[in-house]
């Protein structure tokens, strides 16, 4: 059942360790199944060296585990609550990687002063107000903070990013690390201006206009 989104989820929970987003088992990332509507996410408690496709679990937007021998990732209740609340939403990738996280230890957003990260997310990266651990008020404080956006910090928590699908998920993860870590090296120096939000907007437009082999003009990034 979903062999090839199993496979996705497996090959992009392992990513995490190899660059930096994770120790130990915790982190995870998830993937939405959208004819089914049925999730494939992480095993809880699983080294990552572990992982294979096989072990990766399979529930229901109630929960109810459908496939698998292992217990799912007990974040699978955050992930279920926003793909409830985000249709947009196909995959979704959790870390505590160090930088954004110490944005998240002090409650700070990480202000939008980069482009590559504004050329992906069209805004800074938001935090979350303090959410009790479980499904609901984490689920709730993601929607709040997310207002329709791809990345959130959740004070005292970690990072949350959400994609078409688990592999872009992911990818946001890396990108808002890399951009948290400039970030805090920058403010190391001394304050750092954002971008005026209409330069934010123009990057964005711009990236999504011209990035890639699909568009008309093709770019070096």
């Amino acid at each position: 059942m979903l062999e090839a989104l199993k496979e996705e989820v497996c090959e992009q929970n392992l990513e995490l360790p190899k660059h930096g987003l994770v120790v130990g088992s915790g982190g995870n990332v998830s993937g939405r199944d959208p004819e089914t509507g049925l999730v494939v996410i992480k095993p809880s408690g699983v080294k990552f060296s572990k992982l294979t496709p096989d072990t990766m679990a399979v529930v229901d937007i109630d929960g109810n585990v459908i496939e698998g021998e292992m217990k799912p990732s007990v974040d699978t209740g955050i992930h279920l609550y926003i793909y409830r609340h985000r249709e947009d939403v196909r995959g979704m990738c959790h870390t505590h990687s160090p930088y954004a996280t110490s944005f998240a230890a002090r409650g700070e957003r990480i202000p939008a002063v980069l482009t590559p990260i504004t050329h992906i997310l069209g805004r800074d990266i938001p935090c979350s107000r303090y959410a009790t651990p479980g499904e609901v008020d984490t689920g709730q404080a993601i929607i709040e903070a997310a207002d329709g956006g791809l990345a959130v910090l959740v004070k005292a928590h970690g990072v949350f990013t959400m994609g078409k699908s688990a592999t872009e998920a992911t990818s946001i993860a890396m990108y808002v690390e890399e951009a948290a870590q400039t970030t805090h090296l920058a403010m190391l120096r001394g304050n750092v201006e954002e971008l005026p939000q209409e330069e934010i907007d123009r990057c964005y437009a711009w990236f999504r206009q011209n990035y890639g082999q699909g568009g008309q003009k093709k770019v070096n990034v």
